[in-house]
């Protein structure tokens, strides 16, 4: 995967070793695209798929080491909880729609704020280098379920 390599390559550069946890950290969140991930999430995964044992503690202090490098990105969706997924280096990261019944959490691309951008805020002077852009309401499926979630 051209992913990790990248990833190996930034760990390195920052003289941090590639220990066996690294790996399996990298690893999970590589092999989970798209989802949001929360430490007990990546633990859990790593017991389930890998079937090793390690700790919470190591896995929260590695998923802020690949954070502070700009490794991994994180994602709060107003439950208390963080979440991250593997940084793509978009130009424009994706956006979320939340659901606050199910807690539900889907992506799309389309870049809704263009016009904001390009000629709103350039015109006063300020260069957009990125944004994050999150709705919340009631999911399709809670939607048809009338609430009772998947």
């Amino acid at each position: 995967m051209v992913q990790l390599a990248r990833v190996y390559r930034k760990l390195e550069q920052g003289s941090f070793r590639i220990t066996p946890q690294r790996d399996l950290v990298v690893r999970t969140f590589a092999n989970h695209p798209g989802e949001h991930l929360s430490a007990e999430d990546v633990q859990r995964l790593i017991q389930s798929e890998a079937r090793v044992a390690v700790g919470l503690a190591t896995v929260y202090r590695t998923i802020e080491l690949l954070h502070q490098l700009g490794i991994l990105q994180r994602i709060n969706f107003g439950d208390g909880r963080s979440r991250y997924e593997l940084n793509q280096e978009e130009v424009h990261r994706h956006h979320h729609m939340v659901c606050i019944r199910c807690g539900q959490v889907e992506e799309f691309t389309e870049d809704l704020l263009d016009d904001l951008e390009g000629r709103i805020l350039a015109e006063k002077g300020f260069q957009v280098v990125d944004h994050e852009l999150k709705f919340y309401g009631i999911c399709r499926l809670c939607g048809r379920n009338g609430g009772d979630g998947p």
